[in-house]
């Protein structure tokens, strides 16, 4: 079998077994379900460890946890918002602010599992080609939300958010909102490879310009080891923040991805067999090195 046919991350499976080929992608779906049980076992079983939902929550009635996104459209509504919900914006702002702020997008996000199984079924379906449009389409989103917020006063964003409405949905029951979750995964799965999160989605591009200077970053260590399988590529979600080729990059061209795009969600690694890439910081490379950027 050639390589061309083999599926990717076939050599990451013989190099370093099923696990070791998918640790982070189990780590990241016991990540994503794990948050959304924290918040599902109250309602459905009366143990209150969270209340709420990812927009706006408290962890064991004490610690408040505010979307900074929801608190930003509140105060463009020229609504004062609460103290707790200022406080809890920061201590989430603080967090993504060193761990990435598209870490979001990849551990957190209920709506990540719908377009990564998209994803996969359109590989496995060889589907190719079909719409396009510039990443920079979710900023214009962004922007977009934020002045109907100005101008109507009320947050309009909330009541279509796919992430707060899955919440909602487990909780209460979904009704039609299963026509949006279903809509996202035919829109990426036929219309167009990663077109919610990767092109469309404001919260996405919200924790994207976040998390540009975060400290922990995805880095291409061994950089030198790369076979040019592309496994890397294939499974990226945001394929430009992988500069190619690897080995032999341009003089001065440092390992670590520093674009906001990267949700450090570590498929690179799992499917990678040569172990080139590795969770890094930021101030660990060498003085002379520049990060990747997108």
């Amino acid at each position: 079998m050639s390589r061309a046919t083999l599926p990717v991350g076939f050599d990451a499976l013989q190099a370093k077994g099923w696990w070791g080929a998918h640790r982070w992608l189990l780590l990241r779906r016991a990540s994503q379900l794990g948050v959304l049980g924290l918040f599902l076992v109250g309602p459905w079983f009366g143990w209150w460890l969270v209340k709420g939902n990812l927009s706006y929550s408290y962890t064991l009635n004490t610690l408040p946890l505010t979307d900074p996104l929801l608190l930003l459209q509140v105060l463009v509504t020229r609504h004062t918002p609460e103290r707790n919900a200022v406080i809890g914006a920061l201590i989430v702002l603080a967090f993504y602010a060193l761990v990435g702020g598209r870490v979001f997008c990849a551990w957190v996000c209920p709506i990540n599992p719908v377009t990564d199984a998209a994803s996969y079924l359109r590989r496995q379906l060889d589907i190719r080609g079909g719409a396009d449009m510039p990443r920079s389409a979710r900023l214009w989103m962004l922007g977009l939300i934020l002045v109907l917020a100005a101008s109507t006063g009320t947050i309009v964003w909330e009541l279509v958010n796919p992430v707060p409405m899955l919440h909602r949905g487990l909780i209460f029951g979904m009704g039609m909102g299963w026509l949006l979750i279903l809509a996202i995964f035919l829109f990426d799965l036929f219309v167009m490879k990663r077109g919610w999160c990767g092109h469309l989605c404001p919260v996405g591009a919200f924790y994207g310009l976040l998390g540009r200077k975060s400290l922990v970053r995805i880095s291409a260590t061994q950089r030198e080891a790369c076979n040019d399988c592309l496994d890397c590529f294939a499974v990226c979600p945001e394929q430009h923040v992988i500069k190619l080729p690897l080995k032999g990059a341009p003089k001065g061209i440092g390992p670590v991805i520093a674009a906001g795009d990267c949700s450090n969600c570590a498929r690179c690694i799992d499917v990678c067999a040569k172990n080139v890439f590795a969770f890094t910081l930021t101030d660990a490379k060498p003085a002379a090195d520049k990060p990747l950027q997108s």
